[in-house]
């Protein structure tokens, strides 16, 4: 919990707009992967389509990266708990890069999804920052 303190500390004494910006657009990011994620199951074949794989499985990996991107999205976006965000993003990202060394090389796809969890991991540590909703409750408690 110290741990946590210091890089809060430290974080809010070296904010600035332009990292609350790169927050903001991860979680815009991640919103919107989640709702195309919804929209296009065709999407969700092709990439499963190597792996073996019954319905139940399928539809658990649907319900989960969709409902973890677009909450986790809009919690990073206000800078709501944005390490516990994180954690759920994390798992789904480390997978989105590995798909693409287990089956067909995609690498717009393996790119997009290196530099989102470059970013996750950055604000795991970094935090939510001084312009959150963290920082707005924490102040007025």
């Amino acid at each position: 919990m110290d741990r946590v303190k210091s890089l809060n500390k430290w974080a809010n004494a070296h904010t600035s707009y332009p990292i609350d910006l790169v927050r903001i657009g991860l979680g815009v990011f991640l919103f919107l992967k989640g709702v195309f994620f919804i929209t296009n199951r065709q999407y969700l074949h092709e990439i499963l389509g190597h792996m073996n794989r019954n319905f139940g499985s399928e539809m658990l990996l649907v319900h989960y990266v969709a409902s973890a991107h677009m909450v986790g999205g809009i919690m990073i976006i206000f800078g709501l708990l944005t390490r516990w965000s994180i954690w759920a993003q994390l798992p789904i990202l480390i997978g989105a890069v590995l798909v693409n060394f287990l089956g067909q090389m995609n690498v717009q796809n393996l790119i997009m999804a290196s530099i989102t969890l470059l970013v996750c991991v950055f604000f795991l540590f970094y935090g939510s920052g001084k312009h959150s909703a963290d920082y707005y409750f924490k102040m007025n408690q």
